[in-house]
């Protein structure tokens, strides 16, 4: 036995059948957004450092280095947004490799440059 769907298409799209390709492009962005945004937001509220040092230990950063990253990025509040990414982050606008990079934010350096970087632009600054 098989199940037929009623289809209702073009009763329920009715409030977009006037809408210009634009119009459209704009309804659908909006709606993804909304959409992940509550993953976004899980994301970064649902971390915890043991979480941040498994993922700079699977980047191939030693355990100290992990341990001290994934400190400083809490002090300066930027746990959430993930020590990885932080890492990775910092690289890109600084052109760096990833190993100087470390070592950088390990000796302390960068750490205003990121929070600023992260602060500056809103939620999804430097992602």
């Amino acid at each position: 036995m098989s199940i037929q769907r009623i289809d209702d298409f073009e009763e329920r799209s009715l409030h977009l059948q006037n809408l210009s390709d634009e119009e459209l492009d704009r309804r659908f962005w909006e709606l993804a957004e909304r959409i992940v945004e509550p993953l976004i937001d899980l994301a970064e509220t649902n971390t915890s450092p043991s979480i941040e040092r498994s993922v700079l230990l699977r980047m191939g950063l030693d355990s100290f280095q992990a341990g001290s990253i994934v400190t400083k990025a809490n002090e300066h509040g930027l746990l959430g947004k993930g020590a990885g990414n932080l890492v990775i982050t910092y690289a890109k606008n600084n052109s760096l490799t990833i190993e100087k990079a470390v070592e950088d934010l390990v000796t302390g350096e960068g750490w205003e440059q990121l929070a600023s970087s992260f602060r500056g632009g809103g939620r999804n600054a430097a992602r």
